[in-house]
């Protein structure tokens, strides 16, 4: 399993963001996947979700309104658009997938890419 994101930068607040998630080594399209951030002396923190299909999407409230976490399983990559970013968004961006063995559980996290909202 790969995960790589992509698209963070510096942008001052108000402005707009497209992170990228490219997936590999696992049947994306059968996959749920989600973003997390952490920010600099915080835990790691839920930010949106997305079923395999696309067809529901869960967002933290901080969030909502501001982002929409979409996917593109001819692709395999998920995305998440944000939009009227706050200082307060700013951290590392990690892409999650879970694969489930038999009995098991494995949380696999992309590398993260850096977003950093400043005037």
């Amino acid at each position: 399993v790969q995960l790589v994101e992509s698209g963070g930068g510096l942008v001052q607040p108000g402005g707009s963001l497209r992170l990228s998630c490219a997936a590999s080594g696992f049947t994306f399209s059968r996959s749920g996947m989600s973003w997390y951030r952490q920010a600099p002396g915080k835990e790691r923190e839920f930010v949106a979700t997305i079923t395999s299909t696309g067809g529901s999407t869960n967002y933290a409230d901080s969030v909502k309104g501001r982002f929409t976490i979409s996917r593109n399983n001819a692709e395999n990559t998920v995305y998440l658009q944000m939009n009227n970013l706050k200082l307060e968004d700013t951290a590392v961006y990690y892409c999650k997938t879970v694969r489930f063995g038999l009995g098991s559980r494995t949380d696999y996290w992309g590398q993260g890419t850096q977003v950093t909202v400043s005037s």
